[in-house]
């Protein structure tokens, strides 16, 4: 069962980097950060679980990462709509 949970982790990171690569979706997109924050939060967990502490500290710092992303992207949207290009973020 945990290797069923790191695929799920991994894909929640891997499947967001590829759009981005291809150009499909936006580093500042909501869904990009969010599939980065559960994905990593994921791995984080199987992580502790099977005591791979370089790996937590990875995943750990990844989640913060994609949660302070959120935060920042909740915070801009709210004080000023027009700072973010709609443009350069398609699921605005």
């Amino acid at each position: 069962m945990m290797v069923a949970w790191e695929f799920v982790g991994a894909l929640g990171i891997l499947i967001p980097f590829a759009l981005l690569q291809f150009g499909r979706m936006s580093q500042h997109a909501y869904l990009y950060l969010l599939l980065n924050l559960i994905g990593s939060g994921i791995l984080t967990v199987v992580a502790i679980l099977q005591q791979q502490w370089g790996f937590v500290i990875l995943q750990g710092v990844w989640a913060v990462a994609a949660a302070w992303g959120l935060v920042r992207r909740s915070r801009t949207s709210r004080s000023s709509p027009e700072t973010v290009d709609p443009a350069a973020d398609p699921d605005r």
